[in-house]
């Protein structure tokens, strides 16, 4: 096709290959048509075209002007019915129509139409934020986070989204809509470090909680029930940083403790339980080590090396 060298079509209208805009070479792409824009100021490149326009507009226009319709449809008849007697019509200086042209000569080389209609889209530029996600109207989507602080480039169409670096796509997701501030977020585009916190949910602390302990999986329970489960989730993830310290058996006695001692079990009174166990047990091996001494003490060579054999 040669159309015009329209602006909003053409980003840079070089001599010899101009530059598209993105939708509209799309758009080309989509129906497998080659976009040629006609040079600026050369009318020539497409003088058939403007001939045409010009003998349409005598043939039809101005047979029509003195016909008056009061309906559209009485319209599109008789510029139908105009419009293929213009095409049946023998050429003056050729042989043949202008119907007999198409259809021997480019009829042929006609495609079928793609099975779903081309959908129209919009560009961006974006720089990613630390945090791996990409703001498009106020919704966020996350890239691969190697790309934070880069500019990417993001096809908008109504249903999807598509991110590009340096002409290669990098993510994908359906357009979010609804309330703002949503995210959309793929597992493969965090850090490994990101990733442990997807596991941390109520079901999979509750299913932790059974592998200390019935004390610690009711303690477990009453933090989800008490609190809303954005502050509970960060109450649970203190708890399963200090039990890595201590074996399974002092955990389980130690809220036991404290489920015994406190009608309202709270992370900071089970911490102060714990360290007083940790104070107690140092004493009270030191306190077994001295009477073990004690039971030790006497003379070893014992009584025989003292008593009669001795003296003989």
């Amino acid at each position: 096709m040669v159309p015009d060298n329209l602006k909003t079509g053409v980003t840079k209208p070089l001599r010899g290959e101009p530059i598209l805009q993105e939708a509209y070479r799309e758009l080309a792409d989509f129906y497998h048509t080659v976009i040629v824009p006609s040079r600026v100021r050369k009318p020539k490149d497409k003088a058939s075209v403007e001939g045409t326009v010009g003998y349409i507009s005598r043939q039809i226009i101005a047979a029509l002007r003195n016909y008056p319709f009061f309906h559209l449809e009485d319209l599109n008849h008789h510029i139908s019915d105009k419009l293929k007697e213009i095409n049946t019509t023998a050429f003056q200086k050729r042989p043949g129509s202008r119907k007999e042209v198409f259809e021997e000569e480019e009829k042929p080389y006609l495609r079928p139409l793609p099975h779903t209609r081309y959908k129209l889209t919009e560009w961006k530029t974006a720089k990613v934020q630390p945090n791996y996600h990409i703001q498009i109207d106020r919704m966020y989507y996350s890239v691969p986070y190697e790309y934070v602080r880069e500019q990417v480039e993001i096809r908008l169409t109504p249903d999807l989204l598509e991110f590009y670096f340096k002409d290669v796509r990098i993510a994908s997701h359906k357009r979010l809509k609804g309330d703002i501030g949503q995210y959309s977020t793929s597992v493969e585009h965090m850090p490994d470090h990101h990733r442990l916190y997807l596991d941390h949910n109520p079901e999979n602390n509750r299913v932790w909680s059974k592998t200390i302990g019935p004390s610690m999986e009711k303690f477990v329970s009453l933090m989800l029930e008490q609190n809303p489960e954005k502050k509970a989730l960060s109450i649970l993830s203190a708890l399963r940083n200090i039990a890595e310290k201590y074996d399974p058996i002092t955990l389980e006695k130690s809220v036991d403790t404290l489920l015994t001692i406190s009608s309202n079990p709270t992370l900071s009174v089970l911490k102060s339980i714990l360290d007083r166990q940790n104070k107690r047990i140092p004493a009270e091996s030191a306190t077994e080590k001295s009477k073990s001494m004690a039971n030790d003490y006497g003379f070893v060579r014992g009584a025989a090396y003292f008593g009669k054999e001795r003296s003989k």
